[in-house]
């Protein structure tokens, strides 16, 4: 699988596992491919409706909503999506 390949079947499976849960603003965040283990570590972020603040609070220049990262690891040779993790991302920027 190539990383284009590996990027869609994580975004694929997002979509699937948060399908009752309107999520928005879906997009990639990282890439990492472990050659010894043969997978991809893909990071996903997203942003749930409820993050939304109020009209009140929103920033003059646009929306800035929290967002949730989900790291999906992908084996490379079947494409099975082995895990979904939690990413906390807080304070790394």
């Amino acid at each position: 699988m190539d990383v284009k390949q590996a990027v869609q079947t994580a975004k694929e499976h997002v979509a699937l596992l948060f399908a009752d849960e309107p999520i928005q603003n879906v997009g990639l965040e990282e890439v990492e491919f472990h050659e010894l283990d043969k997978i991809w570590a893909i990071t996903i972020g997203f942003s749930r409706s409820w993050d939304r603040p109020g009209k009140l609070l929103q920033h003059p220049f646009g929306e800035n909503l929290p967002r949730t990262y989900k790291t999906i690891r992908i084996q490379d040779e079947s494409g099975s999506v082995e895990s979904v993790k939690h990413r906390d991302v807080t304070g790394s920027r």
